[in-house]
């Protein structure tokens, strides 16, 4: 079978992956927007199989994107940009960052996250009874934590939040994309000037005393402060959503904020805000039975992996006690998301705090007059409200 790849979702079902996903099998041939005839692949076992495979390659050059206007130029990645290379260059950039991201940091950083969140729960509470979720909790603290991990003052996130959205937006402009880069990398690069003059005890100082350049650590930061800021925003704001409209799986969280590891990593799974990742084969293969030719570009669909029956029984159910082992919404092999024990962390922290602190939290509007993000590449709600009981 032979197609475009299916982005749209029910609007009754905003929680599962693009219907007609299933329908294309494991493997299959998919045509993409610029002409290119490259492959779809759908199947937990295929996914890890090319996501852990070194002859397919993440380099933007090589690649060809599945959807109009997605995100991300087609050209070689600058210096520090190491989420776009591939080894040995990527190796050593992952070397250098993973021991800033390490379980034991990210669990020091509990207790802070910890504070910041019962802040931001109190405003939230002393402004209620009603709120936008997304503005008031999901968005403000990774926001916060993301920018005192990295040494940027939260004041001044107005200079680069509203740009880095942007920057995720589907359709937008040439323009616009570079008007939102220019501000960002702008500054970042203030940023990386500040630090070597005045090192604090932040992620990005300690970069500069390493042999990076300006450069890199521009781009290693821009890499970070992106990726950390939205991603983990919609996760906890579509999460909360998924909750609110499951009450017997909301319950098992408030009434045991211990099961909250579990309850995270089956939201994970069952939302995959990262609707797809894309690599390129650097030689002819063989994949299912099918001759991979090198050039071809290969794209892994993240939510149909983790919907696969194969693996997960029942996988369209929200189980928050389920085994997820395996699950692949931080993607898989090396290039697996380098801040996930961050986000984790975070869910981990957030959720549990938000559903028991307002026992009747509830939407402030139909389901179905929720505005679903349709229109970016990372999958979440644009807004969220909630009310409760004073």
């Amino acid at each position: 079978m032979t197609g475009s790849l299916p982005t749209e979702r029910l609007a009754e079902r905003p929680f599962d992956p693009p219907a007609g996903l299933r329908e294309r099998g494991p493997l299959s041939r998919m045509s993409y927007p610029d002409g290119h005839e490259g492959w779809l692949v759908t199947s937990h076992a295929l996914v890890r199989e090319v996501l852990a495979d070194p002859r397919f390659s993440v380099r933007p050059e090589l690649r060809h994107l599945p959807i109009p206007g997605a995100p991300g130029g087609n050209g070689p990645p600058p210096p520090g940009m190491f989420t776009a290379m591939d080894a040995p260059e990527h190796t050593t950039y992952r070397r250098l960052l993973t021991g800033q991201f390490t379980v034991r940091r990210m669990r020091m950083l509990t207790e802070r996250i910890q504070e910041i969140t019962a802040d931001h729960l109190d405003a939230m509470e002393q402004a209620g009874p009603t709120a936008d979720l997304f503005e008031a909790l999901a968005l403000p603290v990774p926001a916060q934590v993301i920018c005192e991990l990295l040494g940027v003052p939260y004041a001044a996130r107005a200079r680069f939040q509203g740009h880095a959205l942007d920057l995720l937006r589907l359709g937008a402009t040439p323009e616009e994309m570079a008007t939102a880069l220019t501000a960002v990398l702008g500054f970042m690069g203030e940023l990386v000037q500040d630090k070597r003059a005045n090192p604090t005890d932040d992620l990005l100082s300690g970069l500069t005393t390493s042999d990076l350049t300006d450069e890199e650590l521009v781009n290693i930061g821009f890499t970070l402060l992106v990726a950390g800021l939205d991603t983990t925003a919609n996760m906890l704001a579509l999460g909360t959503f998924a909750l609110l409209g499951n009450p017997r799986q909301l319950k098992l969280l408030r009434e045991d904020p211990g099961i909250a590891d579990q309850a995270v990593e089956e939201l994970l799974r069952y939302l995959s805000i990262i609707p797809f990742t894309v690599r390129t084969a650097l030689e002819d293969l063989e994949l299912y039975g099918e001759q991979i030719k090198a050039g071809e570009t290969v794209t892994v669909s993240v939510p149909a992996a983790n919907r696969d029956p194969a693996r997960f029984a029942d996988p369209d159910t929200l189980d928050l006690l389920r085994s997820t082992a395996g699950h692949v919404a931080f993607g898989h092999g090396v290039h697996q998301c380098l801040g996930q024990q961050l986000a984790r962390v975070e869910l981990q922290v957030v959720l549990p705090a938000l559903v028991t602190r307002f026992p009747a939290l509830r939407l402030a509007v139909p389901a179905e007059d929720i505005a679903m993000r349709s229109d970016m590449i990372i999958y979440g709600v644009h807004s969220l409200p909630v009310t409760w009981e004073v």
